[in-house]
C-alpha cells in the first residue's frame, strides 16, 4: 500500500488579546489553581438539591491571583513570573482535541513552543470526556536563550471528549514564552487554505459596523480573506462613520458595500450567499453580525477547520457577551425535535462564566457537544454547501439559521460549534423578543421550519405548546403578542411562495397594526401612567417576587382562563393595580390583576397593561380555531412547504426579490 504524500500545516497558535482588555484576559490565560473534581455530574434527591449542585458547578474557584496587563509582551508572548505559573488551559489556547479527532483528517498533532528563561518546566496536559486531567509530558528548559520544544501527540483518546493545553511554571527567573503551536501532518492536498467571503448585515449601527470591518482588516487574516460584503439596509449608512475611513484603508478592495431595502436578517445574508456563489472564487462564505467585537485569529481557525474537515462542514463560533467579556451565551445548540426549539443540550450550562469557573475546573466543558446548527452572528459556510442546497428561507428574522443547520444537515452537512473561534455581542437576554413585534416572527419562523423539518406527526409538540404560549400571553394581558402570534399563524397558512412578497413590507405592516394596544405602547418616564391604586390589598401579604409551587401554578393555569371571563375591577380602569419589574413578569403574577405597569427587559421603558375581557373571549375563540385548523392540514401544508423549498431558496428567485436594489439600483 503506497504512502500518501503529506504536508505540516498549522491548526492553531498561541494568541493573547488584541488589545490587552483586562476583561477577556481568562479567555486567553489561566493564572488560576483549580481541581477538576468539584464537580459531580449526578445528583440524586429533589429538584432543589439538584438546583443546588448546578449553583455550586458555578461558583468561582479563582485563587485570587491574575494576568498583569504588562505580562502580555505581543500577539503571541507573554511574560511567567519567576516562581509563578500559567496555564493555557483557556478557551482561546487549549487545544480541542476531540473536535478534530471528531470531524477531521487529524490523527495526530505536534505542539511546538518557544521560551526563553533557564528552569522553566512547561507541562503537556489533556483531558477525558469526563473532564479527569493527566499529565502527558513535561521537561525542563536547560537554556537561557530561546528553546523550542516539540512534543507529538496523539488524538486517538479523545473520541467523546477532551482537551489538550501547556503549563508553564518559572524557576528563579522570569520566563517568556514566545510563542506556541500546533501543527498537523495532512494530505498534500490540502496543504492550501482556503479564503472566505465575510458577510455582514448592518442597519443604523453604522459605528458598530464600522469598527469591526476595522478589526478584520488586520495583516494576520488579509491572506484568508476574499471579499467582506457589508449589506447595508439602513437610513444611517455605515459609510457615514467617522471610522470607515481607516476601515476602508485596511480592506481595500476586498470592501464592497451592497446597499438595498430592510430585508431583515435573511434578506442579508441571502444577498451575501447569492454575491458569493455567484463570484464564485471564495471557499467559503461567512456569515456575521454588525454588531459584535470580533477575534480575528477565529476566523483563521475557522477556514482551518473547514479545510481539513473529512467532508463539507459548517463551522460556527461561540458568542461571548460583548457586556460581561468572560461570559459564554452558549457551547453549543440543538433544535430540540419534539418540541421543535432550539436550546443548549441538557447536559450544559448556559451564560458560563469563564473568570468565574475556568475550562480546566468545568467537567462538562470537557466533552464534545454536537450540534444541530450555529448562529449567523459567526458561521462559516462552504460555498459547495450553498450551491447545493441553496440560500437562506426568505424569513427576515429568526429561524433561518436553525433552518439552515437542518436543512444541512438533512442533505449530509453537518454543523460543528467550534471552540476558539469566537465573537463577542450584544446578549439577546436584554432584548424582549418574545412579547415585541418580534413574536411574530419567532412564531411564523418556527411553524415553517418545523412543517419543513419536524420528523413527528403534527410537528409533535408544536401545535399544543403554541396554545399553551397564546394562553399565557392572553392571561399576561399581552394582547398585542396574541395578535401577532395569530397573524404570523395566518401567514403561515398563506404557503411558501408568499414569503418572499412580505419580505419587504412584513415589518412595517406589524409595526403599524401594534400601536392601537397599550400593552404595545413604550414610555421612558412612569410618571405618564396614573398611581398605581387596587381595591384589595395582596392575599395574606404575599409578594410578587414569591415564586408559586409546580402545583400551584397548575391551579392557576387552570383558573386564569376562566378569571379572565369575567368583567375587571372597576378601579383597575382608572389606576393600574399593581407596577411589575420585567424579572418579575411571568404570566403566573399577571394572571391575578386586571391592569398593570410592566417594564421592558432593556430597562429603559415600561408599559400599561389593561384586561379586557370581550377581546379576551374573541382571542380564545380564534386561537382554538386556527390551531384546529393546523391540526387537520398540518400534512397538506407540510408537502407544500418541502415541494417549495428548492424554488424558495434558490438563487434565481432571490434574484427576483433583489430586483429593485439591482436593476440600476444603489451598489458600491
Amino acid at each position: 500500500m503506497s504512502e500518501t504524500a503529506t504536508v505540516r500545516r498549522l491548526l492553531q497558535r498561541q494568541i493573547l488579546p488584541v488589545d490587552s482588555d483586562v476583561d477577556v484576559l481568562p479567555l486567553y490565560l489561566d493564572p488560576d489553581e483549580a481541581t477538576l473534581d468539584e464537580d459531580k455530574y449526578v445528583v440524586g434527591g429533589s429538584r432543589a438539591a439538584k438546583e443546588l449542585n448546578n449553583a455550586s458547578i458555578r461558583q468561582k474557584t479563582s485563587s485570587g491571583r491574575g494576568v498583569r496587563p504588562d505580562q502580555l509582551l505581543s500577539r503571541t508572548a507573554v511574560q511567567v513570573p519567576s516562581g509563578e505559573k500559567l496555564s493555557f488551559g483557556t478557551y482561546f489556547n487549549a487545544f480541542p482535541a476531540s473536535y478534530w479527532r471528531r470531524w477531521t483528517v487529524v490523527d495526530a498533532v505536534r505542539l511546538d513552543i518557544t521560551v526563553r528563561g533557564a528552569g522553566a518546566t512547561v507541562i503537556v496536559n489533556k483531558s477525558m470526556a469526563n473532564g479527569r486531567q493527566q499529565k502527558v509530558d513535561s521537561t525542563v528548559v536547560a537554556a537561557e536563550g530561546p528553546t523550542t520544544l516539540s512534543f507529538d501527540l496523539t488524538l486517538g483518546p479523545f473520541v467523546d471528549g477532551g482537551w489538550y493545553w501547556y503549563d508553564i511554571v518559572a524557576g528563579h527567573g522570569d520566563v517568556t514564552v514566545e510563542s506556541a503551536e500546533w501543527s498537523a501532518e495532512v494530505p498534500a492536498d490540502r496543504a492550501a487554505h482556503g479564503t472566505v467571503d465575510l458577510a455582514i448585515t448592518t442597519m443604523n449601527r453604522p459605528d458598530f459596523c464600522a469598527e469591526l470591518l476595522g478589526q478584520l482588516g488586520t495583516a494576520e487574516l488579509a491572506p484568508y480573506l476574499d471579499t467582506v460584503f457589508v449589506m447595508e439596509q439602513g437610513t444611517q449608512p455605515v459609510t457615514g462613520s467617522e471610522f470607515f475611513p481607516a476601515a476602508q484603508d485596511a480592506l481595500g478592495d476586498k470592501l464592497r458595500v451592497i446597499e438595498q431595502g430592510n430585508l431583515g436578517g435573511s434578506g442579508g445574508y441571502a444577498r451575501g450567499q447569492l454575491e458569493s456563489v455567484r463570484k464564485g472564487t471564495a471557499t467559503y462564505a461567512m456569515m456575521m453580525d454588525d454588531d459584535v467585537v470580533c477575534e480575528p485569529e477565529g476566523i483563521i481557525r475557522a477556514v482551518t477547520f473547514g479545510d481539513l474537515a473529512r467532508r463539507p462542514t459548517i463551522v460556527g463560533g461561540h458568542m461571548f457577551s460583548l457586556f460581561a467579556k468572560s461570559r459564554l451565551h452558549s457551547f453549543g445548540e440543538i433544535v430540540q425535535p419534539w418540541r421543535f426549539w432550539w436550546m443548549s443540550p441538557l447536559d450544559s450550562y448556559n451564560d458560563w462564566d469563564f473568570g468565574a469557573r475556568n475550562l480546566r475546573s468545568a467537567r462538562w466543558l470537557h466533552k464534545r457537544v454536537d450540534v444541530d446548527f450555529n448562529g449567523w452572528f459567526m458561521c462559516l459556510i462552504p460555498r459547495q454547501v450553498i450551491e447545493e442546497i441553496g440560500l437562506s428561507l426568505p424569513l427576515f428574522i429568526k429561524w433561518d439559521d436553525s433552518e439552515y443547520g437542518l436543512r444541512a444537515k438533512a442533505a449530509g452537512y453537518p454543523t460543528v460549534t467550534f471552540p476558539g473561534a469566537a465573537v463577542w455581542h450584544v446578549p439577546w437576554s436584554d432584548k424582549n423578543d418574545a412579547v415585541d413585534w418580534q413574536a411574530y416572527f419567532h412564531l411564523r419562523n418556527r411553524f415553517v421550519a418545523a412543517l419543513l423539518h419536524s420528523t413527528y406527526p403534527r410537528g409533535g409538540r408544536m401545535i399544543r405548546e403554541s396554545i399553551n404560549h397564546q394562553l399565557a400571553h392572553l392571561v399576561s394581558m399581552q394582547y398585542s403578542t396574541a395578535e401577532l402570534r395569530l397573524m404570523a399563524l395566518e401567514d403561515v397558512l398563506a404557503g411558501p411562495h408568499a414569503l418572499h412578497g412580505m419580505l419587504a413590507t412584513r415589518l412595517g405592516e406589524v409595526n403599524a397594526f401594534r400601536k392601537q394596544f397599550t400593552d404595545a405602547q413604550l414610555h421612558a418616564d412612569n410618571a405618564d401612567f396614573p398611581p398605581i391604586r387596587r381595591e384589595k390589598p395582596p392575599r395574606k401579604g404575599k409578594d410578587l417576587t414569591e415564586v408559586p409551587s409546580r402545583k400551584s401554578q397548575l391551579i392557576t393555569a387552570g383558573l386564569a382562563p376562566i378569571r379572565h371571563l369575567k368583567k375587571p375591577r372597576r378601579l383597575s380602569r382608572e389606576h393600574p393595580e399593581v407596577e411589575i419589574r420585567a424579572m418579575d413578569a411571568k404570566w403566573y403574577r399577571l394572571a391575578s390583576f386586571d391592569s398593570a405597569v410592566v417594564s421592558m427587559n432593556d430597562g429603559a421603558s415600561a408599559a400599561l397593561y389593561v384586561r379586557d375581557n370581550e377581546r379576551f373571549k374573541d382571542l380564545v375563540k380564534r386561537t382554538l380555531a386556527i390551531h384546529a385548523r393546523y391540526r387537520r392540514e398540518w400534512d397538506d401544508l407540510a408537502q407544500q412547504y418541502r415541494a417549495a423549498l428548492g424554488d424558495i431558496t434558490s438563487p434565481e428567485t432571490w434574484e427576483k426579490t433583489f430586483a429593485p436594489w439591482t436593476d440600476g439600483g444603489a451598489d458600491d
